[in-house]
């Protein structure tokens, strides 16, 4: 792709273009500096693993010199007494049994939960005020449904009768011809 974007360089200038061969010359540099890296990488945690086997008793400089150091930190050693290092906790000396303290955010929402729980087990008892006007709702409602079907029962048992006396009204006009 050429560089210098879609409508060409600052103030008129060429396009310049990548050719293959410079291409490839850089991926092949590329692949060759990360296969040295990789080397070296390999060669160092080899040491460092000889050297923790033969150590014994001192882990605090071993931690210290084990960590991959950045930019100027490698070469200059560094004392300073205010600087914590971080050591990394054992399984072993985790305390699971010492009381935890919660933050405010996580007690507020257990006591949410709690109190969601506690009200849900009364609404389901029919103690809330919400349960009783459900309870009052359904109890119309099942009224208006037995009324319906009462009326509805009784519609029929007219027009059965309806049909009937026809049927008898028919009967006997039939008879009579």
């Amino acid at each position: 792709m050429p560089k210098g974007g879609k409508k060409g360089g600052h103030k008129g200038r060429m396009r310049t273009y990548t050719s293959p061969e410079e291409i490839d010359a850089q991926m092949k540099a590329e692949k060759e500096r990360k296969k040295k890296e990789e080397e070296e990488g390999a060669a160092v945690n080899d040491n460092q693993s000889e050297d923790k086997l033969t150590a014994s008793g001192s882990e605090d400089s071993d931690d210290e010199g084990s960590e991959k150091r950045k930019g100027v930190e490698g070469l200059i050693e560094i004392e300073n007494p205010n600087r914590v290092a971080q050591k990394a906790k054992k399984v072993t000396d985790i305390e699971l049994e010492g009381p935890k303290q919660l933050s405010r955010r996580e007690r507020e929402e257990i006591e949410k939960q709690k109190a969601k729980e506690r009200y849900m087990k009364m609404h389901l008892a029919g103690k809330t005020d919400q349960a009783k006007a459900d309870l009052a709702r359904l109890a119309i409602i099942r009224k208006q449904r037995e009324e319906a079907a009462r009326k509805k029962e009784e519609e029929r048992k007219a027009k059965e009768a309806v049909q009937a006396a026809a049927a008898a009204k028919e009967l006997h006009t039939l008879s009579l011809k």
